[in-house]
């Protein structure tokens, strides 16, 4: 495979790689990448975006939602618009690329074409988006929900572990609650995010670039469990109602029911303990539950299966559970002339089209109830992401974005 880099090509791959470098710097922790949604280091991220776009002379500003978006007009005001963005919020101790490129990268496109004050038949938006992640609240994609008109009702009054409001922090943020559900966008007549691909099938193929063809539907639980706290040396084992090790039982169960089912994948992610002293019998236990496949039937199939276990598990150990589904995504199918349309850019710039599903959620999901939305993938080192070992090279960070810009250069709105 011989991609078609140039001189040019390189170097704007480099300048790509060093912004995102200095954007890694933006962190609630020191030594390590965590940027949550609204956080401070969020808020810094997204005032360097804006600068950014200043430098190539767009107007961005922060959404009533908490996205930071901006605007290149094509050769006529008013013109359709193609949207061009990924999220800039992070796991916590995050790889530098995940959401950051496809952000960053939709920048760099329009900076090529400003730089040669080159005007398309369509305007180009790009919107770097908040809460992708779902880390510091109980809830995911909420900045591209909004954008798409599914804003969640309920989630401007969800606490985050300190307490703090979802409502408040967009305040601080300079969001708008009050207006964050009512920002859906009618003028935006596509979707195209850029994306490391989260998984080893390009790098195993010797490919740098794949085309998504779908994204798998995912489900969030939040499961609380309640027995009994107690001494740890004066209860006996047989009259304990530990809720710890009741989690433990259904943590496994889980796990076992995943394993049963190709293509389906559970995730207990998160685990919670109380009291949380080593000679307390842990009375209350909550814990998360992600649950992802390509079917949404065998998805719902599962739902079903693990809810019964979790039941099963409680009943027989004495202990009370309760299950809240904080997020719902079907499995989206991206918008065939999207794919076409990224294919055909990839062959352009000299690579094989490789169609590929993503296993992992994105926001693309979202922006696909609003418009034909689709997906360009970039190979990473390993198929490692969430990691701090996540890893792109130049010459695939500049494949990457000179086979969107291409995409972006032959779209055509009607």
């Amino acid at each position: 495979m011989d991609a078609l880099l140039l001189g040019a090509d390189l170097e704007a791959g480099r300048r790509l790689m060093a912004r995102l470098e200095a954007f890694a710097d933006f962190t609630d922790e020191p030594r390590r990448l965590t940027r949550l949604f609204l956080s401070e280091s969020h808020r810094r991220a997204a005032q360097a975006f804006i600068g950014w776009c200043g430098e190539t002379g767009l107007q961005a500003k922060i959404d009533a939602a908490g996205n930071v978006v901006a605007r290149y007009e094509g050769k006529r005001a008013g013109a359709p618009a193609l949207m061009l963005g990924s999220h800039i919020d992070t796991v916590r101790d995050a790889g530098k690329y995940d959401g950051n490129y496809g952000a960053l990268a939709a920048l760099a496109v329009v900076e090529a074409l400003s730089a040669r004050d080159e005007r398309l038949d369509h305007a180009i938006e790009i919107v770097a988006f908040g809460d992708e992640e779902g880390v510091r609240f109980r809830t995911t994609l909420t900045g591209s929900r909004a954008l798409a008109g599914s804003y969640p009702e309920d989630v401007l009054d969800q606490k985050d572990a300190q307490g703090v409001l979802m409502r408040d922090a967009l305040v601080s943020f300079g969001g708008d609650p009050e207006r964050a559900g009512s920002i859906r966008r009618s003028d935006v007549v596509a979707f195209v995010e850029a994306h490391i691909e989260q998984g080893p099938r390009l790098e195993a193929e010797g490919l740098p670039l794949g085309v998504v063809t779908a994204i798998n539907g995912a489900t969030r639980l939040e499961v609380a469990v309640d027995g009994v706290a107690g001494h740890a040396g004066a209860t006996p084992m047989n009259l304990r109602q530990d809720a710890l090790t009741a989690a433990a039982e259904m943590v496994l169960s889980i796990e076992g029911c995943a394993r049963r089912e190709p293509d389906l994948v559970a995730t207990v992610g998160r685990l919670e303990v109380w009291p949380g002293a080593a000679n307390v019998i842990p009375g209350h236990i909550q814990f998360s539950i992600d649950l992802r496949a390509p079917s949404d039937l065998n998805r719902v199939a599962a739902l079903g299966d693990v809810e019964a276990r979790i039941f099963a598990i409680a009943a027989t150990r004495g202990v009370r559970v309760s299950i809240a589904k904080s997020h719902e995504a079907n499995a989206y199918v991206c918008d065939p002339n999207i794919v076409a349309g990224l294919a055909q850019a990839v062959e352009t710039v000299g690579v094989p089209p490789r169609f590929l599903p993503s296993g992992a959620g994105h926001d693309t999901m979202a922006m696909g109830k609003l418009c034909p939305a689709g997906m360009l993938f970039v190979r990473c080192k390993g198929g490692v992401s969430h990691n701090p070992l996540e890893s792109i090279t130049v010459e695939d960070c500049a494949i990457g974005l000179k086979a969107l810009t291409q995409f972006v250069r032959d779209f055509r709105a009607d």
